[in-house]
């Protein structure tokens, strides 16, 4: 093949073509569906990726894939180059510096703002809808008094840094003549140390109190950083007096914060406090469908209902499991199953799931698996078949959780520790001899304790 005649775009989509049918439909679609070719040369084909992580995935998983597909099957004796797509207007660059493509330049520098984080992917729900509605008035309308500042607090991993970036992402869309500074507290001191070590504190101020919407990811990070505080607050001061927007988040309300001074403590509490509590059950399966969904998986809801029923409280963890799910899928060429998805969880919670179980969990478990009421297995009822499942369900607090059996009996309608203790001998010796109770007692075990298979 003559690679001068042929143009990049039509070289790549017959590589995609050929890649398309030798790949797991979700493998393609997240890997490959993003590249854009840039150029083509005689010896290589440029092609442009939408981050670092992805450049460094795809040129360690599937450089050698694509050379070989090129080579086989288009005639095409290319090696493979990247660029990484810029955030804003500035020229792309491949990994060796070369300039590759131009774009015209904004008036503002573009803000370091994640493109993803917008309104639209921020899954609402009871547990943040208020904040949501406070950034889209912001967003909406900059610089109003009841909401400057609004600050944003929450526990790790719940979306502030989302919902603060949506609002920067809203505000560079439909008000580009604004400029919007976006960095996280770590960044903003380090510049502030920068700006000392070489005498461009003026630069380094002008900056800042240039913005006309301020965001800072992550204030507690200012505690006990005293010149650091001194220069935000009189930045805060400037930036607030102009009746300019300043947006903060931080893991905890401001007033609960320690190691910051009580003049920028006030200035944090003038405005809008508000929360992002972890989401509900439903949410978390609204989330996982999205994230599902924007990395190219169909997943079937039994296992999008078992990773949002093990995965509580923090949405970045729902967001990397996902991910940890694609990546092992992808290597092992292997279709998303219930066993993998399994592993998954369990590598990603280790002994936090443990810690979480209770034996509630277990009684829930067992009057399913026996078709049994939860109330009647703590019951006073001598069934004999309650019996037998009150004794595997108790037997299962004490091999599992390590419960103390003075513990178990309280949860089991107050029965005393000896009749505890009788249980767990009963069901130990009746497993080794009775194949349907060892059968039973295994099968309630590795659901509890998470089966690979």
């Amino acid at each position: 093949m003559d690679n001068i005649l042929i143009t990049h775009d039509k070289l790549w989509d017959g590589a995609k073509e050929i890649l398309r049918g030798s790949l797991p439909g979700h493998a393609f679609n997240t890997w490959f569906e993003p590249i854009n070719p840039i150029a083509v040369t005689d010896e290589e084909l440029i092609l442009e990726v939408p981050s670092q992580f992805f450049f460094e995935w795809i040129e360690t998983h599937y450089t050698g894939l694509i050379e070989k597909t090129l080579c086989e099957k288009l005639q095409a004796n290319l090696r493979v180059k990247y660029t990484v797509s810029p955030d804003g207007g500035s020229a792309s660059t491949d990994i060796t510096g070369a300039p590759v493509i131009a774009r015209p330049r904004p008036t503002h520098e573009p803000p370091q703002l994640n493109k993803r984080y917008t309104f639209t992917s921020f899954i609402e729900g009871n547990n943040n809808q208020f904040a949501r509605a406070a950034g889209t008035s912001v967003a909406e309308e900059p610089g109003q008094p009841n909401y400057n500042p609004l600050v944003i607090y929450g526990g790790v991993g719940l979306g502030k840094t989302h919902l603060m970036h949506a609002i920067g992402n809203h505000l560079h869309q439909t008000k580009p003549d604004l400029r919007v500074i976006c960095c996280t507290s770590e960044k903003f001191t380090m510049d502030f140390i920068s700006a000392i070590q070489k005498s461009k504190t003026v630069e380094f101020s002008r900056k800042y109190r240039s913005a006309h919407v301020l965001l800072i990811d992550d204030i507690q990070f200012f505690q006990n950083k005293e010149q650091t505080q001194e220069q935000f607050f009189h930045t805060f001061n400037e930036l607030y007096q102009a009746g300019r927007q300043i947006v903060l988040t931080a893991d905890r309300y401001p007033g609960e914060m320690s190691g910051l001074q009580d003049r920028l403590l006030s200035r944090f509490k003038s405005g809008l406090a508000v929360d992002i509590q972890p989401p509900d059950f439903e949410v978390r399966v609204a989330i996982l469908l999205e994230k599902a969904e924007q990395n190219g998986l169909s997943l079937p809801y039994e296992i999008v209902e078992f990773m949002a029923t093990h995965i509580k409280n923090n949405i970045r963890e729902l967001e990397s499991t996902i991910i940890r799910i694609l990546a092992h899928s992808s290597l092992t060429n292997r279709e998303i199953d219930m066993a993998m998805v399994k592993q998954a969880v369990k590598d990603r919670l280790g002994k936090q799931f443990m810690s979480e179980l209770t034996i509630e969990d277990i009684i829930g478990r067992v009057a399913e698996a026996t078709n049994n009421r939860e109330e009647d297995l703590v019951s006073a009822s001598r069934k004999k078949p309650l019996v037998e499942a009150r004794q595997v369900a108790i037997f299962l607090c004490r091999e599992i959780l390590g419960t103390p059996l003075v513990e178990i009996g309280l949860h089991f309608g107050g029965r005393d520790h000896t009749t505890i203790l009788h249980a767990c001998r009963n069901i130990k010796a009746r497993s080794k001899k009775e194949p349907r109770i060892r059968q039973l007692v295994k099968k309630l075990r590795q659901e509890l304790t998470f089966p690979l298979t």
